[in-house]
């Protein structure tokens, strides 16, 4: 095994992966002072074992926020055993910033905070991304292969100046060494072609992290946010999400703990998989409306670019000596222009038509009012439990438990007003509702952000009914 140049099938997806390397390092307000971003780092974390198991995290589910002291890979690939593997490892490798102030007698301490003039220096945890890159034939991995990681630890000093150019203290960056290894195989599967089974085994190795150290110790010899890029020189990986009728069984026996394999690169493709402690569908893409990383790839980007314009002047002079890249937000945003802000707002992917079934009649994937004569979402109907549902009826929500939005949960058992009925692409209808009780209702029937259910998660009501 050895290591190999940049680039190559593995380059057409590091944009998405990097995406995955920077969710959740800030939050919206990006400010060191807001809640939201005193606990951090919650996706990938590989923690040293011995204070895994002194916290009990002896967690094996795919959930990636769950912490642990490895994840785990399997995949299936059709190759032959001349083809070369690259697989690439990236986390975040955690950097403590340290303000720090002169004392009387020359020295230093440190403090939460220094003025260094037109700036000031807060004490705040940064990371340092960090990646490894290696390659085997198939031959290779099928005798299985190891290779241990080193990352060495170290320190920057910045001095401080104030504007009068005299002493102000200085910057501390501190950085502890991290140990890991990372284990990979592939072994045949049952199957009536040619299969194996692809595993990357990546686990923290460190010994030097006291078991009772607690979690903000603990964090400086971690590996954050730790995913895994791979790429084959001949054949194919297969869809775990979709795979063909006579590799489902051998799907179904592969173990992925703390992250979960998708194809990646361009649609179409199949030599490249990205394994990600966020669960992704194929083929994830990074919208080419998004003019920047917000790191909160699940969040609108219209949405945090408005409330980042809406930050006051001293929460934004705080977001700015809170971290550079909370900077680099802000400048982004501050300065794009209203056309930029423009495609932000929605997208058209396709006017494609699709065949309705039956295969007689069409309709467009885009909808937009008097495009269709035969949709009209605010005069449609839906019969659900013997009863017809138009704008205007009363429903009780039930979500489902599963599959749906984890918001959606916490209106369980609420009533709301039916405001439009939806046809989607494939024929089903879904319900656009306003919740009873809501203070914003009447903006959101306004601007049109109403809440979609389908129509076996409402039960009719009938008349007026008192909300809960």
């Amino acid at each position: 095994m050895q290591t190999h140049p940049r680039g190559g099938g593995i380059h057409g997806a590091e944009a998405v992966a990097e995406a995955i390397l920077y969710e959740g390092y800030l939050l919206y307000p990006y400010r060191r002072s807001s809640g939201k971003n005193r606990v951090r780092w919650q996706f990938g974390v590989l923690v040293p074992p011995a204070w895994a198991d002194a916290h009990g995290l002896g967690d094996s589910t795919v959930a990636g926020s769950a912490e642990s002291p490895w994840q785990q890979t399997e995949c299936l690939m059709e190759v032959p055993d001349t083809a070369v593997v690259r697989i690439r490892v990236r986390f975040l490798h955690l950097q403590r910033r340290v303000a720090e102030e002169r004392t009387a007698d020359g020295g230093y301490r440190p403090v939460d905070s220094r003025d260094a003039g037109s700036r000031v220096e807060l004490s705040f945890d940064e990371a340092v991304p960090q990646e490894f890159d290696l390659e085997a034939s198939v031959a290779d991995l099928r005798r299985g292969r190891r290779l241990d990681i080193r990352v060495p630890g170290g320190e920057d000093v910045d001095q401080l100046v104030d504007d009068r150019g005299e002493p102000a203290g200085r910057v501390v960056r501190r950085r502890w060494p991290l140990s890991a290894s990372v284990t990979i195989s592939a072994v045949p599967c049952q199957a009536p072609f040619r299969l194996l089974r692809l595993r990357i085994h990546v686990e923290n190795t460190d010994r030097t992290t006291p078991a009772a150290s607690p979690r903000d110790e603990a964090l400086r010899c971690c590996l954050l946010a730790t995913h895994t890029l791979a790429s084959v020189s001949q054949g194919r990986f297969l869809s775990l999400l979709d795979p063909p009728e006579w590799a489902a069984h051998a799907a179904k026996e592969c173990r992925n703990v703390h992250t979960f394999p998708v194809l990646a690169g361009e649609v179409g493709t199949a030599d490249v998989l990205l394994s990600s402690p966020i669960i992704l569908y194929d083929h994830p893409q990074i919208a080419p409306e998004s003019p920047g990383d917000l790191h909160d790839a699940t969040e609108i980007d219209e949405i945090l670019s408005l409330r980042t314009l809406t930050l006051t002047d001293a929460e934004k002079r705080e977001v700015r000596d809170t971290d550079p890249r909370a900077a680099a937000i802000l400048d982004r945003v501050d300065a794009m222009p209203p056309e930029v802000f423009a495609r932000l707002h929605g997208a058209v992917r396709s006017l494609e038509p699709v065949r309705r079934d039956g295969g007689t009649a069409t309709s467009p994937r885009w909808w937009e009012p008097g495009a269709d004569a035969g949709i009209a979402p605010e005069s449609d109907t839906v019969l659900v439990g013997g009863t017809l549902l138009s704008r205007g009826s009363r429903v009780r929500l039930r979500p489902r438990k599963r599959g749906t939005d984890a918001h959606d949960m916490f209106l369980e058992g609420r009533t709301g007003r039916v405001e439009q009925v939806l046809l989607d692409v494939d024929g089903s209808r879904f319900l656009a509702v306003t919740v009873d009780d809501d203070p914003g209702a009447e903006l959101h029937q306004w601007y049109g952000r109403l809440r979609h259910f389908r129509a076996e998660e409402v039960e009719p009501l009938a008349g007026e009914v008192e909300a809960p």
